[in-house]
């Protein structure tokens, strides 16, 4: 038998938090900020590290990464100290080939804000194809997920009168044609899933009101989302409606003309993805189909239509083994540009479809990353032509952008487009990676960037950080910021590569889901005692940090590890395990953890909730919860309730709630800069000691 309601704790003094706009929660969250910036962020050394990294984040020098969009432009979106809350902007690719590009203004954010009294965040441009002179804008107020929707005009730079406009909510809308958008939203009671996203998609025909929108299709209650969408491309224009049964399993289905259904038959759990006559399949577990099988994490190609029409003969693209994984595909006009990871470190290769879509795929190298380094390509317009951009950057190495054409012997070696800036000395540091080994004898691996001078002596300060979740992979990147506020400091910087991200594919991340959710945990903990056993550092100066997921990841180091570390940071992180699926979008990720509605699977989940595994009488190191008043995705929740309840407890905590953000925590680059600079501030003050 299965309870209906969420199991309650026998006593919880902090369920009174859990009204997040409420006055007397808002002064709880003000007062609490109040200690935290007068203990860690009112000294000089705090300025300088803030000011610091907001030079990085609003840099004139970095990167302009653009999109094309049309024919001619490429579009920009850019933050600096004069645009904090943005610029879109645009210009040509022979004028971005220059050192300093000229760009044309299209919409200024900081304008549009103080005009409507908003403080808007941008959510992107939806442009429709073949045309590109509409657009709809999503706009978040303070930087929830929730966001609304206009319509706007590329020629004239200008919101178009009477045209489309949603409301704030949990949006999933594209264009459909030049009249017509698909719409999710919420239409009213009992149209939202308990995840809080849309249950309902509807097609609304321009100048007649939302209320008429023609139904679509209509997922359950307990679905994740619905969504549908056109794709435009010239000579393969095809509609289709997605329903997202949790966050790994979907469904989607072609629609026809005369409004019927045909289902995309895939295993529920895979991607599928249909480019002009091409689909691509990802299975996330083992498929046998038509006498075949095909290993979970492969890439899978065969026609659509020769799928639709049942037959079966698939193509292996790329087949994982035991260290390598996809990482990502990306067509152009003609070629497919496969990235692979090798122990997290990438390699490119350009795969060409055979004359007539029969027979086999051409196979050649893009090249490969440098050392321990990450590379990344992408087609600029799959619909046009075979130029990609290419990317190039390591923990030490600034980032350098690429631009090439596949297939042209004149042009075979990309070309260096931008390089960013270095902003601080790699010179005196080095990049290593390790293998620990975790407590069932898994081999993890982790990257240690440290001085080349490091004495092994445990005295180093080391922040190890990690996500473990939701098959996201942690690869080599450079980041000024980390550069500046820990490295030049004279910090090791760790990141570990535990299970439940993607950095050996599905595997990875299935081998810590739910049930097995302690191997997030013992991973990072095998890692950290690697660190102390080679003596790169000892707990007393070992600190951990993690957001979101790793946030999460983080209360349990706290909780379960605490002899590990001299201090951990907890940002915008699930803690309260047992009513996560109550809280914010928390019941869209019960595909990850586990339902603590049931019985049986809370037996395993408290085994991973902080809040429920926080206790008195217990040495824990000094902890840090950073959370977002506008985090509709996590929520302010879980870090108010953790904090109060250690401090409660009589252990050492502290605690800083943003009023906007979203689930970054922050909505422009001064307050990243803020938020960032709290968390090393917090760590250095208690690692060095």
């Amino acid at each position: 038998m299965t309870s209906s309601l969420p199991p309650q704790p026998s006593q919880d003094d902090n369920l009174w938090l859990e009204d997040i706009d409420g006055e007397r929660q808002l002064d709880w969250a003000r007062a609490q900020n109040a200690i935290t910036v007068q203990a860690y962020a009112q000294s000089p050394a705090f300025e300088a590290l803030q000011q610091g990294i907001l030079e990085v984040l609003d840099s004139d020098d970095r990167i302009p990464m653009v999109r094309k969009i049309g024919p001619r432009f490429f579009y920009n979106f850019w933050r600096d100290k004069d645009h904090p809350k943005g610029l879109w902007r645009r210009t040509t690719l022979d004028e971005y080939r220059k050192p300093r590009p000229e760009w044309e203004s299209v919409l200024d954010l900081d304008a549009l804000a103080a005009a409507d009294g908003e403080n808007w965040v941008w959510h992107g441009a939806d442009c429709l194809e073949p045309e590109y002179r509409r657009c709809l804008i999503s706009l978040s107020r303070g930087g929830a997920d929730a966001d609304v929707v206009r319509e706007f005009d590329l020629e004239t730079k200008q919101f178009v009168p009477g045209g489309f406009s949603l409301p704030e909510a949990k949006n999933h809308v594209g264009w459909k044609d030049i009249d017509n958008l698909y719409v999710a939203t919420d239409f009213g009671p009992g149209s939202m899933t308990s995840s809080s996203y849309p249950r309902i998609v509807k097609q609304w025909r321009r100048g007649t009101p939302l209320e008429s929108a023609v139904t679509v299709y209509e997922g359950l209650h307990e679905d994740m989302s619905v969504s549908a969408y056109r794709d435009n491309t010239p000579g393969f224009e095809r509609d289709f409606v997605s329903r997202q049964i949790d966050f790994y399993e979907s469904e989607t289905w072609l629609r026809k003309a005369d409004g019927t259904f045909a289902k995309i038959d895939v295993p529920d759990d895979s991607l599928a993805e249909i480019t002009r006559e091409w689909m691509l399949i990802e299975p996330r577990t083992d498929w046998t189909v038509a006498g075949a099988t095909y290993r979970s994490g492969s890439l899978l190609a065969v026609k659509f239509d020769d799928y639709m029409a049942g037959r079966r003969e698939l193509t292996v693209l790329f087949e994982p083994d035991d260290t390598t994984a996809l990482d990502s595909h990306s067509w152009t006009r003609n070629h497919l540009i496969v990235n692979v990871m090798h122990d997290v470190v990438n390699r490119l290769e350009v795969l060409t479809p055979p004359a007539g879509g029969t027979g086999p795929w051409k196979r050649e190298s893009l090249g490969g990353a440098p050392e321990l380094s990450t590379i990344a390509a992408g087609g600029i317009d799959e619909d046009e032509n075979d130029d990609y951009f290419l990317t190039v950057s390591g923990f030490l190495q600034p980032t350098t952008l690429y631009i090439g054409t596949i297939g042209t012997a004149e042009k075979s070696e990309p070309q260096v487009l931008k390089d960013s800036p270095a902003f601080f000395d790699a010179s005196r540091h080095r990049v290593s990676q390790h293998f620990a080994t975790s407590k069932d004898g898994t081999r993890v691996p982790y990257f240690e960037i440290a001085p080349k001078d490091l004495k092994a002596d445990a005295s180093n300060p080391t922040l190890q950080y990690a996500y473990g979740g939701f098959e996201i992979p942690l690869q080599p990147s450079y980041s000024g910021s980390i550069g500046r506020a820990w490295l030049d400091q004279g910090g090791v910087y760790v990141v570990a590569n535990i299970r439940g991200g993607g950095e050996y594919g599905p595997r990875w991340h299935q081998a810590a889901l739910q049930e097995n959710r302690l191997r997030t945990c013992e991973d990072f903990a095998a890692v950290s005692e690697d660190l102390i056993a080679r003596g790169v550092t000892s707990p007393a100066h070992l600190g951990a940090m993690g957001g979101s997921n790793g946030g999460l990841l983080m209360g349990n180091m706290l909780t379960l590890y605490p002899q590990l570390y001299g201090a951990i940071v907890s940002e915008v992180a699930l803690l309260d395990m047992r009513r996560y699926t109550h809280l914010s979008a928390g019941a869209s990720w019960i595909a990850e953890y586990g339902d603590p509605d049931q019985p049986e699977e809370w037996e395993f989940i408290r085994a991973f909730s902080p809040y429920e595994n926080a206790k008195p009488g217990r040495a824990y190191p000094p902890a840090l919860f950073t959370t977002s008043t506008r985090d509709d995705r996590v929520g302010p929740v879980h870090a108010r309730k953790m904090h109060a309840k250690m401090t409660a407890l009589g252990h050492d905590s502290s605690f800083y709630e943003n009023l906007e953000g979203g689930h970054s925590a922050a909505t422009d680059n001064k307050e990243s800069a803020f938020m960032d600079a709290l968390g090393y501030a917090y760590l250095w003050q208690h690692l060095r000691s």
